[in-house]
């Protein structure tokens, strides 16, 4: 492996002992390649990466944290060299805090500490130090108001370090749950400390014994020493004479350095002013030392650098420390401005917010900070949705007098591209410019988007301030925490009236965009504007539904309280009843536009692509109204309403008459090129040569009728019921009267084309048998012996034979129904003919039985009732056959016209398909 994979190795650490946060240089090997390399650092146990710097492979300088462990290694972990060993250990000192009931041999100025915000070291007042619990029990605090307490004990404090400490209202508010056994425990306690510092200066006797040994050994050694020379009062003694000679160097030595000493009393008068000016050197550099860090934006250092000169110098007597202590107020007032005018800026960040509201608080800055914050971020907000409209309502007017470069309306152009492309749903192309896009579109997007970037931050500034998490935490600040929920408490219906009207903006301006007739009169000229431009379709409305949704759904992942968004949720009903309605009604318009995609082409049943294409319409749209009707939390099912299930219902049932009359219409057109007396035998009598002759298909009047007849049948059996199970499956009610209405609409059609075609067929064939009867002045008095079945009859039968061709290349299943009802009307007309004959000679009535015998044989796949009904009465007519030469002679010209006559007659042989009686 390389060097650089080593895993790491801590040779030295200096110092090699400390208290926590002392700084500390790390030397050893393979310590990281760079800053990113080093991921893990830990001293006793405790990590210390966040205050390390990486100086290089071999160096790394970080502070030591308030590890558990007294001593413990030191371990470097890197990317490229994984965990690493110590060969060094670092011990970690614990410096034993005094408090303010203790007692010392030395003056306790202040502790420091180090603060990791602002990386330096700061002072703590002793004061900070007292017990938390004097008592030495369980702290059991009781849920009682500040105010409540101060209007029972009036005037006094429950903080045991203040001169009108109450030990009553300690109780209550710190043991107001103890136990009678636990208060004794804590009168036993108190006691043990009195005693404790009744002992006095005797416990720090009792500590020193070795120093006054050690002074009492030396003594003694000394008056032993005197003892034993004996001459300690005698004169001219040792003893005697020392006193002599110390005296005599000590008025010596005065009388030397008497100026000396002068001087020195001068210099240590100048060295002790000097020292006082050095101590309030602090105070004296405060304003400029305030100017340079707001200049540099270090705020942290300047509130605690006042707060350190407010309880230093703040009830000051001395002249000069007042004159300059009004300097700083004067400079920590323009912060305060500069800080409000910063906090008041928008737009901001929430960070950034809740950082110039502390410095504020701290600043004791009149007034409430954050509540001005509030109500700034509220106008804001507000500016910023009313700024939107207006950037796209002049954008409107900017376009109208650019002229009519573009005179179709985007959304009817893509709908109608839709449409023929097969697709109801208005879907842009990738490469569509942005103005493509309407502008109530993108003006419910933006407004949208401002709701969901603003209103988020703004709710969460509010919770911050009530729950008082935009102070600091610790016991100096508890108070103004209380004091900032309280004054919450009161401003909650304030800060509810803004959200309401926030919600209540963004409602009016959706609907003076989308549903205009909404507002009140007074109100649209604020919110409308939206006149020149043309109504959305429905993919559009749903696109802004489900933008509203998505902006209903992020107010609600807030826990905004839904009282506050029901505005929004009945916005959003009426936007999905709107979206339907707007659909339908777009729809009728498709269905219309129908007859221009019928291309006549039939399929084997006689279909067209019409009634394929009016249910892919229907169930297009259906599909485009998914989400809308789509019911999601707490929305309403919009065709459960009353009202809304009667339009709906209306209108499905007008959008079928609608394709109704479409097939009508496409009925009863005509073409100049056709001519009724187009030569059907010749064209249609075979199905091949109709199929060969659909490339270039015009259809005659009598096939639109058919062709739509057949239509009509499939819209019935088939393309109804499939809608019918579309409609409930999307939820549509009210399918019972759909279908009703709807399947009396096309059999009323059905009846109507079918009458017109048997009156353009059916009149002409029988209109023909009386001429073709008298024909050659035909007489049933005087004729000759038949010899079969005469022409008309047969010409009526090829007619007939024309018509069945006719039907049956379109549509199987209407030839028994057409059929029957010609049958009925020529076997009328026989009957007729045969009882309006006053006179049957014997041969003329043989003739009359014979081709009413033929033509009865020839159809009988096709009679009814009327049809069986109108032959009884025609053969009733005439004189019955008694010779059995006559009837014997009927058979066998009856057999020679169904031998000669039988691959015509073969189309009438019976099929499965019965008779239809219509």
């Amino acid at each position: 492996m390389s060097r650089s994979r080593q895993p790491p190795l801590v040779t030295g650490i200096s110092p090699k002992e400390g208290a926590a946060w002392t700084k500390v240089t790390i030397r050893g090997e393979n310590l990281g390649t760079g800053p990113v390399d080093l991921i893990g650092l830990s001293i006793c146990g405790h990590n210390c990466l966040l205050t390390a710097e990486w100086m290089s492979a071999s160096k790394i300088v970080c502070r030591v944290g308030p590890a558990k462990d007294d001593k413990g290694e030191i371990v470097v972990t890197t990317k490229s060299g994984g965990l690493g060993t110590s060969t060094v250990s670092f011990k970690l000192l614990r410096p034993e805090r005094i408090g303010i009931l203790d007692q010392s041999a030395v003056w306790v100025d202040e502790m420091n500490y180090y603060d990791m915000r602002t990386g330096r070291n700061k002072g703590i007042s002793p004061l900070s130090l007292r017990p938390s619990n004097p008592l030495g029990i369980e702290i059991d605090k009781c849920k009682i108001l500040q105010s409540d307490m101060e209007l029972t004990f009036p005037g006094m404090s429950g903080d045991f370090t203040s001169e009108n400490f109450s030990a009553t209202w300690y109780l209550i508010e710190n043991h107001a749950g103890s136990s009678f056994e636990q208060l004794k425990v804590a009168a036993s306690n108190l006691k043990k400390q009195a005693t404790k510092k009744n002992e006095g200066s005797l416990a720090y006797v009792k500590g020193g014994l070795s120093t006054f040994f050690e002074a009492q050994d030396a003594l003694a050694a000394i008056h032993q020493r005197l003892e034993s020379d004996g001459t300690e009062r005698v004169e001219g003694s040792m003893t005697q004479r020392l006193e002599n000679i110390l005296n005599r160097a000590s008025n010596t030595a005065d009388t030397l350095f008497q100026e000396v000493l002068g001087r020195k009393d001068k210099a240590d008068s100048t060295r002790n002013a000097l020292n006082v000016l050095q101590r309030f050197k602090f105070l004296f550099n405060l304003p400029l030392n305030i100017e340079r860090n707001i200049q540099k934006g270090d705020y942290d250092v300047v509130i605690n650098d006042y707060e350190k000169a407010k309880s230093l110098f703040g009830n000051t007597e001395v002249p000069v420390f007042q004159k300059v202590y009004v300097e700083v107020e004067t400079r920590i007032g323009a912060l305060r401005r500069l800080l409000l005018e910063k906090l008041l800026q928008t737009p901001s960040t929430l960070h950034d917010q809740k950082r110039y509201i502390r410095y504020l608080i701290d600043l004791h800055a009149p007034g409430d900070p954050a509540w001005q914050c509030i109500y700034a971020q509220h106008k804001w907000i507000l500016h910023l949705m009313q700024n939107c409209r207006e950037e796209f309502i002049c954008g409107q007017k900017v376009l109208d007098l650019e002229g009519d470069a573009h005179p179709l309306t985007l959304g009817r152009l893509s709908h109608t591209v839709s449409l023929k492309g097969g697709s109801s749903l208005r879907t842009l192309r990738a490469s569509t410019q942005h103005f493509e896009t309407p502008q109530q579109v993108q003006f419910v997007e933006k407004l949208s988007d401002v709701v969901i970037g603003q209103l988020p931050n703004f709710w969460k500034l509010w919770i911050s301030y009530v729950n008082g998490s935009l102070f600091s935490e610790t016991g100096e600040k508890s108070g103004q925490m209380e004091k900032s929920k309280k004054n919450a408490r009161q401003r909650q219906n304030d800060f509810k009236k803004m959200v309401e009207e926030i919600t209540n903006r963004l409602v009016k301006l959706i609907r003076g965009a989308l549903l205009p007739t909404t507002l009140p009169p007074g109100e649209r000229s604020d919110y409308g504007g939206w006149e020149n431009k043309a109504e959305l379709t429905g993919a559009w409305l749903t696109q802004i539904i489900h933008t509203v949704r998505s902006c209903h759904e992020a107010l609600s992942a807030m826990e905004i309280p839904n009282d506050l968004l029901q505005v929004i949720q009945d916005l959003l009903l009426e936007l999905r009843v709107h979206c339907l309605m707007v659909t339908l009604l777009h729809t009728t318009e498709d269905v219309k536009r129908l007859t221009e995609k019928v291309d006549w082409v039939v399929d084997n049943k006689g279909i067209t692509n019409l009634p394929s294409q009016f249910e892919k319409c229907i169930v297009q749209m259906l599909q485009s109204l998914e989400e809308p009707l789509e019911i999601k939390m707490g929305e309403t099912n919009v065709l459960l309403l009353d009202q809304v299930q009667d339009q709906v219902t209306e209108l499905t049932v007008t959008i079928m008459k609608v394709f109704i009359n479409c097939l009508e219409q496409l009925s009863t057109k005509t073409d100049g090129d056709n001519d009724a007396a187009h030569n059907i035998a010749v064209d249609l009598s075979s199905p091949d040569q109709f199929s060969s002759i659909q490339e270039v298909f015009s259809p005659t009047f009598e096939q639109r009728l058919l062709i739509i007849l057949s239509n009509c049948q499939h819209l019935e059996r088939r393309t109804f019921l499939n809608l019918v199970e579309h409609f409930e499956k999307h939820g549509f009610t009210g399918t019972e009267k759909i279908t009703r209405e709807s399947v009396d609409a096309v059999r009323e059609l059905d009846r109507k084309l079918f009458d017109a075609y048997i009156e353009r067929r059916a009149d002409p064939i029988a209109g023909s048998l009386e001429p073709g009867i008298y024909a050659g002045y035909f007489d049933w008095r005087d004729c000759q012996t038949p010899t079969g079945v005469r022409n008309y009859l047969k010409e009526a039968l090829v007619n007939i034979i024309t018509v069945h061709a006719e039907v049956f290349a379109v549509s199987k299943d209407l030839v028994s129904q057409v059929l029957s009802t010609i049958v009925e009307s020529v076997s009328e007309e026989m009957c007729r003919l045969m009882q309006c004959v006053s006179f049957f000679s014997k041969n003329g009535a043989l003739q009359a039985r014979l081709e009413l015998c033929a033509l009865r044989d020839a159809i009988a796949t096709y009679l009814s009732a009327e049809s069986n009904s109108s032959f009884k009465q025609a053969l009733d007519a005439l004189p019955q056959l008694h010779s059995g030469s006559d009837k014997k002679l009927l058979e066998e010209l009856l057999n020679t016209f169904k031998s000669s006559m039988q691959l015509q007659l073969t189309c009438f042989q019976p099929s499965s398909v019965q008779p239809v009686k219509r």
